[in-house]
């Protein structure tokens, strides 16, 4: 159950008459809907309050639920006068005056925490209050949005005014406004109900007043509210430790995807075996072969990157596994060499996902287009993102099915190529996705806000934990039974 939902529910056994036991002695709602009637008979006859037109009497079909023998349905007009706002002409500048009179918008209502309202946005001045059909309510109204939206409710903490997108109770007895404060909360959704309206949605004040809701004695209001009080801080420090688990639970498979990929790159996902040789090897044998493609014309020849360091090391791989910059186990950002009119892939930024996922889509272009101006890369060419918020967001992919295996896209985008059999692609994606990955590549932006990318030279001076070849097979193997798990927990 939501904070809110235990809320409602509490209000809602508070106004059944469920909350707290019925008292004999604390006499009936029918004895104090009577003092209210004696009391509002008085004000008219003193010309405090206009004679209301007779009110339908409540049917059975009204009544929402059952209420205790002793209580009774009465509709909102009965227990005092229901009276609208208005706003005065905003450049008269005499109608408003910050010692005057606190007027309320339903926009105001949004501000203010707990149940008393003190004061909006203006005051109202009284040559203010003359001009408009704003109309002085004393302390103790009951103020109720009527429109934009309907539903915000307060009670006044001082004299106030309103403006017109109010509908508000000045009861006979102002003891029951508290009580009243409750009842309207659980009866906001019938309110809602009756309002009309297109542009935006109504309750006019006749119609506000036909609203029902029950009377128990005024002694077992009071008790009513001080339990429903008593309550309240409960509830809050609910509100308080759901939220904290509702974002933990939303956080939860985000991180525990970081966590894997994590673990797999510190050699801790997978068991180590002496048979599937090292790193070193694998890395003398991936320069033996950059070296023959570099003779051969295919690749060019590199500039030498700097030997890794102890301190730059963030952190303890197994004995197996070796360190390596990404530049000098890969080829980056290569060149395309194509007939101008052939279909190739054209990958604009948005065809690359984001997140823990390996997916593109393209749109075909002749090479002829796309050639000049954009980024090369081809079928097995890992595209890494470089610019804000696409890096952090992990728009990273290995290309696959381009049309005739080429393509072009934007040019924030990076492009890894592995020499064949050297290394397991999807390991290096993965570790492209890696929050370690990430983090540092953020901590190497430059450029102007919003448009921000990694130092051109991150990716190829990046350090890669590099595990024997079939181990990486069997590091992304796991990594894709786990993440898939992640993502159901989603749901």
């Amino acid at each position: 159950m939501t904070p809110q939902e235990l809320k409602n529910s509490i209000l809602q056994l508070a106004i059944q008459g469920k909350l707290v036991e019925q008292h004999k002695e604390e006499g009936t709602g029918e004895e104090l809907y009577q003092q209210i009637q004696a009391e509002k008979q008085r004000l008219i006859k003193a010309g405090n309050i206009k004679k209301e037109k007779p009110l339908p009497e409540i049917t059975e079909d009204e009544k929402p639920f059952d209420i205790p023998e002793s209580w009774i349905w009465v509709r909102i007009t009965e227990l005092g006068e229901v009276i609208g706002g208005g706003t005065p002409k905003t450049e008269h500048i005499d109608y408003w005056d910050d010692a005057g009179v606190p007027w309320l918008t339903p926009a105001d209502m949004k501000f203010i925490i707990g149940k008393y309202a003190e004061r909006g946005k203006r005051n109202i001045s009284a040559l203010g209050l003359e001009k408009s059909s704003a109309q002085l309510m004393p302390k103790g109204t009951v103020l109720y949005s009527s429109r934009a939206p309907i539903g915000y409710i307060a009670i006044a903490a001082n004299d106030m005014a309103t403006n017109q997108g109010f509908k508000s109770l000045v009861p006979t007895v102002t003891e029951i406004n508290e009580f009243i404060y409750y009842c309207l909360i659980v009866r906001t959704n019938d309110i809602v109900s009756r309002a009309s309206g297109t542009t935006f949605k109504e309750i006019s004040g006749k119609d506000f007043g036909l609203t029902i809701v029950p009377l128990p004695p005024l002694a077992e209001q009071k008790r009513i509210v001080a339990k429903i009080e008593e309550l309240m801080p409960y509830i809050d420090r609910y509100e308080k430790a759901w939220s904290k688990l509702e974002d933990f639970s939303k956080r939860f498979p985000n991180d525990m995807q970081k966590s894997i990929l994590q673990t797999a790159i510190q050699g801790k996902l997978v068991e180590q075996r002496p048979e599937e040789g090292t790193g070193e090897e694998l890395y003398e044998q991936i320069q033996t072969e950059k070296h023959r493609f570099i003779r051969a014309g295919t690749i060019k020849k590199e500039n030498p990157l700097q030997e890794i360091t102890e301190d730059e090391k963030p952190f303890d791989i197994p004995e197996s596994w070796k360190w390596v910059r990404v530049g000098s186990i890969t080829t980056l950002n290569p060149k395309n060499v194509l007939d101008d009119t052939l279909d190739v892939a054209f990958i604009p930024m948005p065809c690359v996902s984001d997140g823990f996922r390996n997916q593109h889509t393209f749109e075909v272009r002749k090479w002829k287009e796309i050639k000049k101006g954009f980024t090369h890369f081809a079928n097995g060419d890992i595209g890494v993102a470089k610019i804000t918020p696409c890096f952090q967001n992990r728009k990273s992919v290995i290309f696959s099915k381009l049309e005739n295996g080429y393509g072009a896209g934007t040019t924030e985008l990076s492009i890894v190529r592995v020499l064949e059999n050297t290394l397991v692609r999807d390991y290096l994606l993965w570790f492209f996705k890696t929050e370690h990955f990430i983090v540092n590549g953020v901590k190497s932006f430059s450029g102007t806000a919003g448009q921000q990318r990694i130092y051109k030279d991150y990716l190829a001076n990046c350090l890669i934990p590099l595990p024997p070849l079939a181990e990486q097979q069997r590091i992304v193997a796991k990594i894709e039974e786990l993440l898939p798990l992640c993502e159901k927990l989603k749901r």
